[in-house]
């Protein structure tokens, strides 16, 4: 499916995200108020952060909730971004708990120094009280606003 090799030296860490699968599924929708982020994600300016697991989630959710051609289609098209950030996570930190699942997108955003991990999932709430490794998580509202604002 996806040759998955680190290639994120020459991405530049302003607006690297990993985003959660809840909010990629909010983003694809072109009547969605958050469909910016997706077409900011498809332009370049932001460096979308992803490793093979997060890749086969996004398409097996992705799959489940439309069609698995839609989904095959969307991780391709996130797979051959010159921007995406392939980030293989060789230490696992296990810093959620409550849903293990969720740590896949916590190391990739610590070994890929992201900005931002972008979910509106509760279970990332215990990352704001964890003073090492610093992780930043913003709901998608908040990740908007702050994509508005630097794009004015």
């Amino acid at each position: 499916m996806h040759g998955v090799k680190n290639t994120c030296e020459h991405l530049t860490d302003m607006h690297k995200i990993v985003l959660d699968t809840n909010c990629l599924l909010q983003i694809l929708p072109s009547k969605s108020k958050y469909h910016d982020i997706w077409d900011s994600i498809l332009n370049g300016k932001i460096s979308l952060c992803v490793n093979t697991e997060i890749l086969e989630e996004y398409e097996e959710i992705l799959g489940n909730k439309m069609t698995p051609h839609i989904a095959h289609n969307v991780v391709e098209a996130i797979a051959r971004l010159s921007t995406t950030c392939f980030q293989i996570a060789y230490i696992h930190f296990g810093l959620i708990e409550v849903d293990k699942d969720d740590n896949k997108f916590v190391d990739c955003s610590i070994a890929a120094n992201a900005k931002y991990i972008v979910s509106n999932d509760s279970h990332f709430d215990i990352l704001k009280t964890i003073e090492w490794p610093q992780i930043q998580v913003v709901n998608i509202e908040e990740y908007h606003k702050k994509l508005s604002v630097s794009y004015k």
